[in-house]
């Protein structure tokens, strides 16, 4: 199947030997990484190729088909302090169709509550740092006035934080935050609310380095720096088809279901890429793979400490998905506190769904669950959502599937920044592109694309090319 401009899915490569004025470039990995690397060379004047093992763009943000209806395989969102991933979807045409709320407003159910009293939320006025989220922290009813005043204490210490000393690295949040003045309620109700859902961890597995750029980031730089975006079409409509379109529009030639066997340097002092039946020779390459994956396709002396790699550790997400016959959920999206339940959005118009609602229950740290059967995890959740949502209670339940990445996100342990390269390796052209990558962020959609841009960037100075091109997003959300 051909997919315009020379893209292919499995057979012989097209030929590779008209280079144009800037060299070839072959990117390995069409995951946001990989897909950013691949435009900002190409944008630059570099030919591109791209090479995806898959079937399909998107890495671990992707959808599939489940019956009629379009299903992701997981919940993803971003804030508006993602500012490079807000780029990408401008770049891809996008933007339109993951819009970002016009202010944060999370709603917050506590089901240790009475009913009727359950509901706090977390939202911002439009007022400086830190006053916007003053007003929703003195009303915020999941914590005492005590334990309010000890997270506004705690937030301006994070503020005083220093992000670029590794020594941050080393400590835990949740030790940190005990020093602090916090409360074991205050980190699940507020602390670990907003953690787990960005680091897939909780306050006492993650690194202070990574809590504090996240918290400081998110709600302390801007204002509206936490207002949440999310896709309103499949995850395929944005990573996979208008990625593509990008892709072609710019000259990239794309290739799926083309797994990469090797990567060494020939004698010429490029480098040769092999895949099944074919070599392609290239003056860069840009490896967007997963850190295991990489590891095993870097020639020796690339890194100095390649087993580095391998001790980066991962982090499951599970995702449960609900389909009822009603309308159960009022609200774009919701948390709660006081069951197993972590976040919960409504996916009925994204899916292609068009009787009834669909629920996605995107469950971060979920380390003992990912393995337990489907009706192990119906016989938990389905009561939950009871609990939570009265709506379900009488309500048929005309589906429930879940969807497990079981290496969803690299584990933001304290320690992990010494691990993570950048994405220069000792092997002039080659370079490392991924979220799991030294961009100083966590795992995310943003973290990716930083990645990809940071590769292309270097590969751009080796190959004789200017940056010029390249989006100025570093110093923005710094």
């Amino acid at each position: 199947m051909t997919h315009g401009n020379g893209t292919r899915d499995g057979g012989q490569l097209a030929d590779v030997s008209a280079l144009r004025p800037g060299g070839h470039a072959v990117v390995v990995g069409g995951g946001l990484a990989g897909v950013t690397a691949a435009l900002a060379l190409a944008d630059a004047g570099v030919r591109v190729t791209l090479l995806e093992g898959r079937p399909r763009l998107g890495g671990l943000a992707f959808s599939f088909q489940r019956g009629d209806l379009t299903v992701d395989n997981g919940q993803h969102v971003y804030l508006r302090c993602c500012t490079a991933y807000r780029w990408f979807l401008d770049r891809i045409g996008g933007a339109a169709l993951a819009p970002v709320q016009d202010r944060l407003d999370v709603p917050v159910l506590d089901l240790a509550r009475p009913e009727g009293r359950r509901l706090g939320r977390l939202r911002r006025d439009a007022l400086p740092v830190p006053l916007h989220l003053g007003r929703s922290l003195a009303t915020y009813p999941h914590l005492s006035l005590a334990e309010r005043a000890s997270v506004g204490r705690a937030a301006l210490a994070l503020k005083g934080l220093d992000l670029a000393d590794p020594a941050l690295d080393t400590q835990n949040f949740g030790s940190w935050l005990a020093a602090h003045g916090q409360s074991a309620r205050a980190v699940e109700a507020l602390w670990d609310l907003v953690g787990v859902a960005t680091l897939n961890a909780v306050a006492g597995d993650a690194s202070l380095g990574l809590a504090a750029m996240v918290f400081k980031t998110g709600l302390l730089s801007d204002p509206g720096a936490a207002d949440i975006g999310w896709a309103r079409v499949p995850l395929g409509e944005l990573h996979d088809r208008l990625a593509r379109k990008a892709l072609d529009s710019a000259g990239v030639r794309t290739e799926v279901r083309t797994r990469v066997t090797s990567v060494r340097t020939d004698e010429n002092g490029g480098w040769s890429v092999q895949v099944p039946d074919e070599t392609l020779e290239a003056d860069a390459v840009v490896l967007a793979v997963p850190q295991r994956e990489a590891h095993d396709l870097l020639p020796a002396g690339a890194l100095d400490a390649p087993g580095n790699l391998l001790e980066i550790g991962t982090a499951p997400i599970l995702n449960v998905h609900v389909i009822y016959d009603r309308k159960v959920l009022a609200t774009p999206f919701l948390t709660a506190l006081g069951t197993p339940v972590q976040w919960v959005f409504d996916r009925t118009e994204a899916s292609g769904l068009e009787e009834g609602q669909y629920l996605a229950l995107s469950q971060s740290t979920a380390q003992h669950e990912i393995d337990e059967p489907v009706a192990a995890l119906r016989e938990r959740y389905l009561p939950e959502l009871e609990r939570l949502l009265p709506r379900t209670r009488g309500a048929g339940v005309k589906d429930f599937f879940v969807t497990r990445e079981r290496t969803a996100t690299f584990a933001p342990a304290p320690g992990v920044g010494r691990l993570r390269p950048g994405a220069r390796t000792k092997a002039p052209g080659l370079y490392l592109a991924g979220a799991w990558t030294a961009t100083g962020w966590p795992a995310t959609m943003e973290s990716a694309v930083r990645s990809g841009v940071g590769a292309a960037g270097a590969a751009l100075g080796a190959l004789g090319r200017s940056r010029g091109l390249l989006p100025d997003f570093f110093e923005e959300a710094a």
